[in-house]
């Protein structure tokens, strides 16, 4: 049985956001097929969820390290100074290094979970690497850069981008296989990635949703929910652009309405946004989120920048709440404008796609009935799995 060591920045449990669903659900699947390690970083409160995670999965091995260093303009100008991306200078630890360089020969394969888990594994390591790209990240701070109207920190962004532009060709060359989504794939051929490296993956959420009876339109209230990490820029970002652009519109039709704002750790622009406006409730990090699918109207995906594939609009699909996003929201999804979903990037027309959803309980239930048809069709486990496979076995 091939011993597999999983590296990856956070606990993969709770699974409350994208990343960290997607990489719970692989390191399981991994448990059963494999002898799996997993090495981690412990943050935020990732340490009081240690003992629950292990306690029901099958591992070889676990060791982690606390970690916490912010994003800040110490750190910045520290990690321009050792010429690194500012993700890489806060996720780098000589102890944690020194941890994998005792333990790593002994495994056939690294499954590196994200490109700043990479500078761990050494150039002289024999076995087989495995990159796992949860975004091609580049991209993001590209995006992120032209969207930024202040020059200074487009500098910033832009120089950010372009280290690790720089950082995901040297390990995408060093990769023996790499998993990603489509759209990051082609992203990443673009500036040199071998394309016959890559086996294709997704970013999926909890596709036992699919199994849960319809929602009723008229059991709802008129109220918008956003799920996300909240702590993640291109999420607080398009919040921001949501309340500054969108909600006074949304609010001339619906005076009462009400949005719910479900994530842990909000950023601190968010909450003296909600202390604005009670008509806006950060609801902190909510364990069972059925209750607020079944509440509420529309859910929302508000993204101005971004890359790979959102688990918080995949999610939506699966229960069947219309959903009102982005272009940047539906990136890499099979999904039609109008069919089963609304993907909108002017204020204007993502005011009028919620009021549309708002107001029409025969449009609510075609996305409604559409969306689930379409995750269902696309977007299972299984298939994603299989890849993950092929790409430690090929």
């Amino acid at each position: 049985m091939k011993k597999i060591l999983l590296l990856t920045p956070t606990l993969p449990f709770p699974p409350h956001s994208g990343g960290v669903i997607k990489t719970n659900k692989v390191a399981h699947f991994l448990a059963e097929k494999y002898k799996l390690s997993i090495a981690c970083f412990l943050k935020n409160d990732d340490a009081i969820y240690v003992d629950e995670f292990l306690e029901n999965i099958d591992l070889h091995y676990f060791t982690s390290e606390t970690l916490d260093v912010p994003r800040t303009a110490k750190n910045f100008i520290l990690s321009n100074l050792q010429g690194i991306p500012l993700n890489l200078y806060r996720n780098k630890s000589a102890d944690f290094q020194k941890k994998i360089n005792s333990i790593i020969d002994e495994y056939d394969v690294v499954f590196c979970d994200h490109y700043v888990m990479f500078q761990y594994i050494p150039k002289n390591y024999k076995g087989k690497i495995v990159l796992h790209e949860h975004n091609c990240e580049y991209l993001i701070w590209k995006r992120y850069a032209e969207i930024e109207k202040n020059k200074i920190k487009k500098m910033a962004l832009l120089n950010q981008a372009w280290r690790i532009k720089k950082y995901e060709q040297e390990i995408c060359y060093r990769a023996d296989t790499i998993l990603a989504a489509p759209n990051d794939k082609d992203e990443l051929v673009k500036i040199g990635a071998n394309p016959s490296k890559f086996y294709e993956t997704y970013h999926l959420g909890d596709d036992e949703l699919l199994s849960f009876p319809d929602l009723e339109f008229n059991a709802t209230e008129k109220a918008l929910l956003y799920i996300g990490t909240l702590s993640w820029e291109a999420n607080i970002d398009g919040l921001i652009w949501f309340y500054n652009e969108i909600w006074h519109l949304v609010k001339q039709q619906h005076p009462n309405i009400k949005l719910f704002i479900v994530g842990k750790n909000p950023d601190a622009r968010l909450k003296e946004i909600a202390s604005k406006d009670a008509q806006i409730i950060l609801t902190g990090f909510i364990k069972d989120v059925e209750p607020c699918f079944q509440e509420c109207n529309v859910f929302i995906s508000p993204l101005r920048f971004g890359s790979g594939i959102k688990v918080k609009v995949i999610n939506s699909l699966y229960r069947g709440i219309p959903c009102v996003t982005t272009s940047i929201g539906i990136e890499g999804l099979k999904t039609q404008d109008g069919y089963d979903i609304f993907s909108k990037d002017k204020p204007v027309d993502f005011a009028n796609a919620i009021h549309v959803l708002l107001s029409n309980e025969k449009i609510w239930k075609e996305i409604s009935t559409h969306a689930r048809q379409t995750a269902n069709k696309y977007y299972t486990w299984q298939a994603v799995l299989e890849n993950i496979i092929r790409a430690i076995e090929n």
